[in-house]
C-alpha cells in the first residue's frame, strides 16, 4: 500500500481544510510547484466539471484569436430613403453607454432624420441552445444573439408610480415596459427571455439615445438583410478593449458574455451563421494544437454544461499557458488570483498563489456539497503550505488512500505529498 504524507504551516490542525479535501472521493486537487517539495497532487488526473472555472479556457482562447487590444464592432449603413441598417456580429459590451456614443458619431455624421431601423441577425444560427442553461429570468440565463444590449437584460424599478428604468442611462424602451408589467413592486433585473427581442431591444436603445441627440427617428423596426451593395456608412468599434471585457467577465463571471465570445470563435473560424457546434470544432481545434488532453470534453464557453470534462492536471497544462494573462483573474484573497466555479453539487477554484514573488498555479475541483467558502478556505492552506514548505505533519505508513474513502488514482499511487 502507499502511504500518505500530509505537510501543512500548522500540524496540529487535524481539521484543516486540506485535511478535509482529501477525505473527499469526488475532489480533484493540483498545486503545480516548481519541485517536488512544492507539489501538491490527489486525483489530478480523474475528470472533473470546472463549472465557471472553464471561463479561463475561453478567455485563453479569445485572447488566442484576438489579442487583448481587439475592439468588436457593429455596422450600420444608410440607404437613400433615410432607413438605418444594423449588422450585429456578437458584441458583448453594448451597454447603454456604448449605444450613447453610436447616437453620437450617428449624429455627428450629419444624420438629421432616420425613418425605419432595419437589423441584420444572421451572423448568428437562430434559437443557438447553451447546454445546461435553464430557461429563467435570472441575467445569467440571457439568451445570446448577435446584436444584445446590456447583457440583453432589463433592469427596471416597479413602485405605486408604475414602471421605471433602474439606470438613468438606459431610458425605459417598449419591449422593457412589456417585459415588465407583471412584475411585483420593487427593483428587478431580468433577463429579455426570447432572443427575438434582443435586436428590438437594442434598436428601441438606439431610437432614444438618437432623439437624445436631436436626430428625428419615429419609424418601424424590423428584421432584413442588409441589402446587396449598400455600403458601409459607420462602423462602431467598442470603447471597451478584450481586455476590459475578460477582466469583468471573470471577476462578475458573465455567462453571456464568455458564451458570446465562445460562438464568435466558431463563427471566425467556420464562417456565419454561428452556432455551438461550429464553436466546439474551432475551440477542439485550437487546444488540440497544443495540448494534448485525453478525457478533455467542452460543450460551450461559460461552465454551464455537466457535460464539460478538464482533470486538475489539464487544468494546470492551461494556467501555465494562461500565466502572462493571470492579471485578468479577481482576487480578494492576498495572495491569491483565481476563478470559481459553481453549480448545484459543483465548488471549483483554480488560478495562481503568490508567495515571495513565486507564482504557483492551483486546480480544485469538487463535486459534492461543501460549504461556499471551503473552496478559498483550501487556498489560504495552500498559500500557507508555500510559506512554510519544511513543516510538515505526517499520517502513519500504513494509512492508505482506503483511509480517506478512495482508491488511489494514477495520480495518487506514489502517495501524495503535501508542502
Amino acid at each position: 500500500c502507499c502511504s500518505i504524507l500530509l505537510f501543512c504551516s500548522n500540524p496540529a490542525s487535524a481539521g484543516s481544510a486540506l485535511q478535509q479535501l482529501l477525505r473527499i472521493p469526488q475532489a480533484s486537487l493540483l498545486l503545480d510547484g516548481d519541485d517536488p517539495v512544492s507539489r501538491i497532487s490527489y486525483q489530478a488526473e480523474i475528470q472533473r466539471i470546472p463549472a465557471s472555472t472553464l471561463k479561463i479556457l475561453t478567455s485563453w482562447l479569445a485572447i488566442q484569436q484576438w489579442g487583448l487590444d481587439h475592439r468588436f464592432h457593429t455596422d450600420f449603413f444608410l440607404d437613400t430613403k433615410h432607413n438605418l441598417w444594423i449588422r450585429g456580429y456578437g458584441d458583448p459590451m453594448l451597454v447603454s453607454e456604448e449605444i450613447e456614443l453610436i447616437a453620437r458619431a450617428l449624429a455627428a455624421s450629419g444624420i438629421e432624420r432616420i425613418a425605419n431601423i432595419y437589423k441584420d441577425e444572421s451572423y448568428f444560427q437562430p434559437g443557438v441552445s447553451v447546454d445546461g442553461q435553464s430557461s429563467s429570468d435570472n441575467p445569467y440565463d440571457a439568451p445570446l444573439a448577435p446584436l444584445a444590449a446590456n447583457f440583453n437584460t432589463i433592469h427596471v424599478l416597479v413602485n405605486k408610480q408604475g414602471i421605471q428604468s433602474a439606470e438613468p442611462q438606459t431610458p425605459l424602451t417598449k419591449t422593457a415596459r412589456q417585459l415588465s408589467i407583471r412584475m411585483k413592486p420593487g427593483r428587478h433585473r431580468v433577463n429579455i427571455g426570447d432572443a427575438r427581442l434582443s435586436g428590438r431591444y437594442f434598436a428601441e436603445l438606439l431610437q432614444a439615445k438618437l432623439r437624445q441627440q436631436g436626430v428625428e427617428t419615429a419609424g418601424v423596426i424590423r428584421s432584413a438583410a442588409i441589402p446587396a451593395g449598400l455600403p458601409l456608412y459607420y462602423r462602431h468599434r467598442n470603447s471597451n478593449t478584450l481586455d476590459t471585457l475578460l477582466k469583468s467577465m471573470l471577476r462578475y463571471s458573465t455567462n453571456f458574455t464568455a458564451n458570446q465570445l465562445f460562438l464568435m470563435l466558431g463563427a471566425e473560424k467556420y464562417d456565419a451563421p454561428a452556432s455551438m457546434e461550429k464553436s466546439r470544432r474551432a475551440a477542439m481545434d485550437k487546444i488540440s494544437s497544443v495540448f494534448d488532453w485525453p478525457g478533455f470534453e467542452i460543450r460551450e464557453g461559460a461552465g454551464l454544461s455537466r457535460s464539460n470534462r478538464i482533470s486538475s492536471s489539464q487544468m494546470i497544462e492551461l494556467l501555465r499557458e494562461f500565466q502572462p494573462w493571470k492579471d485578468l483573474l479577481y482576487s480578494d484573497i492576498q495572495g491569491v488570483q483565481a476563478k470559481t466555479g459553481t453549480l448545484k453539487g459543483i465548488s471549483s477554484y483554480s488560478g495562481y498563489l503568490e508567495k515571495a514573488g513565486e507564482i504557483t498555479p492551483f486546480a480544485l475541483f469538487i463535486e459534492r456539497n461543501v460549504s461556499f467558502d471551503f473552496r478559498k478556505r483550501v487556498a489560504r492552506e495552500l498559500l500557507d503550505t508555500l510559506a512554510t514548505p519544511d513543516a510538515r505533519y505526517s499520517f502513519g505508513p500504513s494509512q492508505t488512500m482506503a483511509a480517506f474513502g478512495s482508491r488511489p488514482s494514477s495520480s495518487t499511487s506514489k502517495g501524495i505529498n503535501l508542502r
